[in-house]
């Protein structure tokens, strides 16, 4: 197990399904704690009963169905699906409309989806998700990228309020995929995942959804940061120390 993890860590998001399907195959006793540990890129489908897109993942399943956050209904219809709490579904609610706003900001666009669930331990979960797509069919692409795409999972677990404070675990993996193309330095892929996870315990004056979306917006931050240095960075540097650019040229990766 540990070395199949290794391995899915050293895949490409694009092929990470492929690798992911033929481990299951070599190693089936071990499918479940494969399937809940290893992410993929996201998967978007539609709300039927109020039009909006909505991100597919394990948080969301049951069975061969998926619950939208929007409508609180499983698609394909699912008649004994599991469903949160009513305190949570409204917690649900306001999440999925604030981060929406969030996502139109700090994105210029793409889908988000917010899932929440009851804890064993008394507490709840929340699960943050954002696929932003970037190809040339898509609205958000961006100078010569052909093929781009940025899915983040972020997984917060909250435990028991004691003395009005909360302990906060966010688990956060984002998977970049882009693709670019012209005629003076041709076709160039760059992918790569990266995890982090940070631990807080918060006063919840505020409330847990102020929190989580402070937590959220200060991890993307370090994530972005560290895959600027580690993709595009080193990336940048092999490129400049195998064929360095003319005197006075500046490269810049997309």
């Amino acid at each position: 197990m540990e070395a199949a993890m290794d391995l899915m860590r050293r895949i490409s998001p694009k092929e990470s399904e492929t690798a992911l399907s033929a481990l299951m195959s070599l190693i089936p006793h071990h499918s479940a704690d494969l399937l809940s540990q290893v992410d993929l890129p996201l998967q978007v489908c539609m709300d039927n009963v109020l039009m909006k897109e909505f991100i597919l993942c394990e948080y969301n399943r049951d069975a061969d169905s998926y619950r939208s956050p929007w409508s609180n209904v499983y698609f394909p219809p699912l008649e004994d699906g599991t469903l949160p709490s009513d305190q949570l579904r409204k917690l649900e609610i306001e999440a999925n409309e604030v981060f929406s706003v969030y996502c139109e900001q700090y994105y210029e666009g793409g889908v988000s989806s917010v899932y929440v669930w009851d804890d064993d331990s008394q507490g709840f979960v929340a699960c943050f998700l954002i696929k932003k797509d970037g190809s040339s069919t898509a609205d958000g692409k961006r100078g010569y990228l052909q093929e781009g795409s940025w899915d983040a999972i972020h997984v917060i677990e909250v435990g028991l309020e004691e003395e009005g404070r909360a302990h906060y675990c966010l688990t956060s993996t984002v998977m970049l995929s882009l693709t670019t193309e012209n005629k003076s330095s041709g076709t160039f892929n760059l992918s790569g995942s990266i995890r982090r996870q940070m631990t807080l315990d918060l006063p919840i004056a505020e409330g847990h959804l102020c929190n989580m979306g402070k937590m959220i917006e200060e991890m993307e931050g370090k994530l972005r940061n560290s895959l600027d240095q580690v993709y595009f960075g080193k990336t940048r540097e092999m490129v400049c120390t195998l064929r360095p650019p003319p005197e006075g040229v500046q490269l810049r990766l997309p």
